[in-house]
């Protein structure tokens, strides 16, 4: 397999396509172990240095998880996998699996999120918890949930105080612990409400830093059944109206438009709480990886991200 090239175009580029790749600098993306089965070798795809996820969903046994994480961290990708409250039945279970991703794929990271479960599978209803067991003291990195356009399962009025709770706690935590911590968010197809929604954390005192959750390119119809299945709200209308479209209906959606648009946002704030972008590469990983590369996504992660 041809491995692509990371090289610059030695043009000069245009200011967007400037914001934009600073904007994608670092990227990273989510897999699952059967999605991961289907990339020969991620060193063909994706820029040295690339942060991977491993999502764990429901049913998933823990061997293919550990087996995906040696594979990705021997290709030499830092590898990042879910631990979901609500699917680990109880701490020595918690132990047993950060004993095998720490001795079989030297696994430093973790992101720790409640999970899109009803009915929790023991002792664990949030990530909170997770943290409070003492089991990742020592891990160099540790991401936590976002929502920015909230979270029925978790506030199920709507709002988002429950949520807002959890993430001061979770800032404080981030104050006292030698962890890198950072929040990862459910995927957004509209600029608008992800800037609104970071600009209410900063006033409320929350400084981590935000890896926004960005949908790769896919067909519409696979876009908005996820987005659905996740509880994707607002921005949801631009797929719909999309739908609506007859010359688009059957085109694949690409994340141009929001990434083009919240890179711009942090270029003219360069304060701004977006610190990078984390891909879902729900139209296939490869599909995701071209598109990054081709819109100036080739730089591996910062040395302090």
């Amino acid at each position: 397999m041809a491995l692509f090239s990371f090289r610059r175009d030695t043009t000069a580029p245009t200011s967007a396509s400037a914001e934009v790749e600073a904007f994608l600098k670092g990227y990273s993306i989510e897999v699952m172990p059967r999605t991961a089965e289907k990339v020969e070798d991620f060193r063909a795809l994706l820029p040295k240095g690339t942060r991977v996820y491993i999502a764990h969903i429901e049913g998933t046994p823990i061997e293919d998880m550990v087996a995906t994480a040696r594979r990705i961290a021997g290709e030499g990708f830092d590898v990042m996998p879910h631990f979901p409250a609500r699917i680990i039945p109880d701490k020595a279970t918690l132990a047993d699996w950060i004993a095998r991703y720490k001795g079989e794929a030297g696994v430093k990271q973790a992101l720790l999120l409640g999970g899109g479960v009803n009915t929790p599978a023991g002792e664990f209803d949030a990530s909170m918890q997770l943290v409070e067991t003492g089991l990742f003291d020592g891990f160099e990195r540790l991401h936590v949930a976002g929502h920015p356009e909230g979270n029925k399962d978790i506030d199920k009025d709507g709002g988002d105080r429950i949520i807002m709770q959890a993430l001061k706690w979770k800032q404080a935590f981030s104050e006292r612990s030698d962890a890198k911590m950072a929040i990862a968010t459910q995927f957004c197809f509209e600029a608008e409400p992800v800037i609104a929604w970071a600009d209410k954390l900063a006033a409320e005192g929350i400084s981590l830093p935000i890896h926004i959750g960005i949908a790769g390119p896919a067909k519409l119809q696979t876009l908005i059944k996820f987005a659905i299945a996740c509880g994707v709200g607002p921005s949801l209308r631009v797929l719909q109206k999309r739908a609506m479209d007859v010359t688009k209906l059957l085109l694949p959606y690409e994340p141009t438009d929001v990434v083009a648009a919240l890179a711009a946002h942090k270029a003219a704030n360069p304060a701004f709480g977006i610190e990078q972008v984390h891909f879902f590469p729900l139209g296939g990983i490869k599909t995701n990886a071209t598109w990054a590369t081709e819109n100036g996504g080739a730089s591996g992660v910062p040395a302090n991200a």
